[in-house]
């Protein structure tokens, strides 16, 4: 008997879908920001100068680069070039920024020091006690903050001033380079003893964050002073992007094809995943604002073939039930239940590779684990959920009984 409410269920399925992608297709290609090798932007060359608190030595040289490499590019997905020039000079390119070299600039610039003022105006806490920063919402009205932790001596010394001027009236001034960025009052029998702050008045969400990115990185070690500042084309150009964009299409026709001709329906339901899966990684790629490179759009076809693997061990598991004499619904229930661990092992081998490459690495490398790791949890999720979920739908219509158009 044929079961309408699960025709229809599918039906309205690939029709959002097919919407969602529609209007999902301008806007990837309206919101995604392309490299150095492929659409150019800002160099700026920079010469480092001694301060009170450091020469221009090797060493200090390494951790300019390195501090700017964490405000500029702290999830590494940006992949910008930042390298030594000499003995004191210090290049660095930046992607999709020749529309507003200042911002860059500025963010170069900043020396990002926090002081916490006592009622005598003393600094009494600073950016070096710091632990983490980062930007959220309040809960409390809704506006964007920046959530500070302080160390332990940090925190002690926070604990007793809010101790002393709890229920005064009196105010604990934040001060943001030699500015009040906020001046909170210590309500009556408040007492902060675990270290944790919260700064107001930071402007937007992208300001919170950027502000939370500068203090985690700290001041730089050395004074830089703008040399050149100047746009520069794509290392690539037009061509190289437009050849890869077809050796990818061409790619994932040769999957589509494969899976059809191998897997006849469950190879079509796997396309639909596969489309699902492809619109979550390039939006959520998007959303960490990474740039797309030559080598990513290599990296981003890699990830189709691995979100392919788990459906084709998912259908070969149900090929074989099927021919074990078992029926449509029983061999997809069983070969979902005798794949999900093989899966499960393999990415959490990569995802803990992944993790690692995060930890440890630095620049490309974190923005690589990020997309591996990004790659890796769609990848199950449209495997385990969205392909199960299409496939029982379909069998559940009783629609298709004959097996071979499992494959099998």
């Amino acid at each position: 008997m044929v079961r309408w409410k699960n025709i229809i269920a599918l039906m309205v399925i690939l029709a959002v879908v097919a919407t969602v992608t529609y209007f999902a297709i301008p806007f990837i290609q309206q919101e995604t920001r392309l490299g150095l090798d492929l659409q150019g932007g800002v160099y700026v060359l920079l010469q480092a100068k001694s301060t009170d608190r450091a020469e221009v030595t090797d060493e200090a040289i390494r951790g300019t680069i390195e501090v700017l490499r964490n405000r500029i590019d702290e999830l590494g997905v940006l992949e910008p070039i930042i390298q030594r020039e000499g003995n004191d000079r210090i290049r660095i390119e930046v992607a999709d920024a020749q529309q507003d070299p200042e911002t860059v600039l500025a963010l170069i610039g900043k020396t990002a020091l926090l002081e916490f003022w006592d009622e005598e105006g003393e600094p009494v806490i600073t950016g070096a006690n710091l632990v983490n920063a980062r930007a959220l919402f309040s809960p409390e009205n809704g506006q964007p903050v920046v959530s500070i932790e302080l160390d332990k001596e940090g925190a002690a010394v926070f604990a007793e001033l809010t101790r002393r001027l709890s229920g005064t009236g009196i105010p604990i001034p934040i001060v943001l380079d030699g500015q009040v960025i906020s001046a909170p009052v210590v309500r009556a029998g408040t007492v902060i003893t675990d270290g944790k702050a919260i700064i107001e008045g930071v402007g937007t969400i992208d300001d919170a964050a950027r502000l939370a990115g500068l203090l985690r990185s700290g001041a730089l070690p050395l004074e830089l002073e703008q040399l050149e500042v100047r746009a520069v084309g794509p290392t690539l150009g037009k061509q190289s992007l437009i050849k890869s964009l077809y050796a990818g299409a061409f790619g994932l026709l040769l999957v589509v094809l494969f899976m059809v001709v191998f897997y006849r329906l469950p190879g079509i339901i796997a396309c639909i995943a596969l489309n699902i899966y492809l619109l979550i990684v390039l939006t959520t790629l998007i959303a960490f604002k990474a740039v797309l490179t030559l080598p990513g759009i290599a990296g981003l076809i890699l990830t189709i073939g691995m979100a392919v693997d788990a459906n084709i061990i998912i259908f070969e598991r149900i090929k074989e039930e099927i021919r074990n004499g078992k029926t449509l619904r029983s061999g997809m229930e069983s070969g979902f239940r005798r794949a999900i661990t093989t899966i499960l092992d393999s990415n959490i081998t990569t995802l803990i590779v992944g993790i690692i490459l995060f930890a440890y690495g630095t620049g490309p490398v974190r923005g690589f684990a990020v997309t591996l790791v990004i790659g890796v949890l769609v990848s199950i999720f449209t495997a385990v959920v969205v392909t199960k979920y299409l496939l029982k739908l379909l069998v559940n219509t009783n629609l298709i009984k004959n097996t071979k158009f499992f494959g099998a």
